[in-house]
This record gives C-alpha cells, sequence and structure tokens, in this order.
C-alpha cells in the first residue's frame, strides 16, 4: 500500500460559531491541521439545518455522542470511507481545550500523521 493511501481526504470539524471553543480557537487549529498534512477541511455548524444533520450523524457514529454532545468535535476522513475521531472539546474554559490541542499538536500519535506521507 501507498503512503498516499493512507493519508485522510479531509478534516471535518462540528462546531458552533457562537461557541468559544470553536471559533475561533478550534477553528484556527483544523486550519493550521488542514495546512500541515495539505488536505482540506469541512465546517460543520450545528446551527444550521442541514449542516447539523451531517454532523449530528458524524458524532453519533464516529464520535463523542450523547444528548447534548460537546463541541467541538474533529474527525479524519480516509478515502475508504472510514473515520477516525481526532478531538473533542472541553466543557472546562477554552484553556483547558486550548491545552489539549497543544497537547495533540505535540503527541506521538500526530508526529505518526504527519510522517506518514
Amino acid at each position: 500500500m501507498n503512503r498516499q493511501s493512507n493519508k485522510p481526504k479531509r478534516i471535518s470539524i462540528v462546531l458552533a460559531t457562537w461557541c468559544p471553543h470553536c471559533v475561533p480557537l478550534s477553528l484556527e487549529y483544523t486550519k493550521k491541521m488542514s495546512e500541515d498534512l495539505g488536505i482540506p477541511y469541512r465546517v460543520l455548524d450545528i446551527d444550521y439545518e442541514d449542516q447539523c444533520k451531517i454532523a449530528d450523524d458524524l458524532v453519533r457514529e464516529h464520535g463523542d455522542e450523547s444528548a447534548d454532545y460537546l463541541i467541538p468535535q474533529v474527525f479524519f476522513e480516509n478515502p475508504d470511507g472510514s473515520l477516525i475521531h481526532v478531538f473533542t472539546g472541553f466543557s472546562e474554559a477554552t484553556d483547558v481545550t486550548k491545552k489539549h490541542w497543544d497537547d495533540l499538536f505535540l503527541s506521538d500519535f500526530y508526529a505518526g500523521v504527519k510522517s506518514a506521507w
């Protein structure tokens, strides 16, 4: 299998523009991830009915799902249709969410994803 076949085709972020954990914080980190990996990202805003349906399905099937799920949630979408849940925000202060983003970017997981292609 070649390295490109392991590369996600897109990053999706489930968010709401009113959420300080989402915008600008997690949206900026998602953009950075998109640039680092050279893949596009998609924003699914839960306040828009058409995007909310897609977001709800994504979270229910592959994310941290609950009746009132936490946002943001970030996913890698692979060429074979599989998804990898990458990140969920936190309900504490935005500093907590920022710390976990920073930890993700310093993690062995992220280093492995970057070096995979």
